[in-house]
């Protein structure tokens, strides 16, 4: 087994040490952040750094690159306090990619891809019309992690959009039904199979699996 340590890691060559790094802590789910700036102009880029944070109230949090370079995604929230979460499915992917290119700050990436800009329910960030499961957001704080400049941004979710097909009864979103794509490290994508759904654990009794219908 290869065996780095923290020396050899800091002194491996930028790009090398990119990749690694960001393989470590596996699969991320791959979503594009829809936003708009108050003069209209529509951004769009892709993230794998959105993570659950609370279902009451239902908050999400996402990690973005710190702002020593314009971030047109996180100037957007900053300045109009919405933006919309959409998941990448496997028909879009390769367009999604393509939205972290560095396009100018009056250059739509929506545009850009053949993605569409969609708005919903008079909210006013734009939605991403292939994807199939997305919601709207409010931010609700946004902090500096002082540790390495990183921006949190955390939102709360006033408005879902899911295809019917994927949810189930008891509330449990079937990604997998809307050929929702992984992201690992920077650069690889992938589709998934479920192994099982489990019931809920509890202590001294076997692990059982969950009877679905």
């Amino acid at each position: 087994m290869k065996h780095f340590s923290n020396e050899d890691i800091n002194n491996l060559e930028q790009r090398y040490r990119a990749l690694l790094v960001n393989s470590l802590s596996g699969f991320k789910s791959a979503n594009l952040i829809g936003t708009v700036d108050s003069a209209g102009q529509e951004n769009l880029s892709i993230v794998s750094s959105v993570f659950h944070l609370g279902a009451c109230p239902p908050l999400v949090g996402v990690i973005f690159r710190p702002h020593s370079v314009p971030r047109h995604t996180l100037e957007n929230i900053l300045e109009t306090k919405t933006y919309t979460i959409n998941q990448v499915n496997a028909q879009i992917y390769t367009a999604a990619h393509q939205t972290s290119a560095r396009y100018g700050k009056d250059e739509s990436e929506f545009e850009q891809t053949g993605l569409t800009a969609e708005y919903l329910n008079g909210f006013s960030a734009p939605f991403v019309g292939e994807s199939r499961l997305k919601y709207a957001l409010e931010l609700r704080d946004h902090q500096r992690i002082k540790l390495n400049d990183t921006e949190l941004v955390i939102g709360e979710i006033i408005s879902l959009h899911v295809d019917e097909t994927a949810l189930q009864p008891d509330g449990y979103v079937d990604i997998e039904a809307l050929e929702s794509v992984a992201i690992s490290s920077l650069d690889g994508y992938h589709t998934t199979k479920r192994l099982n759904r489990l019931e809920y654990a509890k202590a001294h009794q076997p692990t059982r699996i969950k009877k679905l219908g």
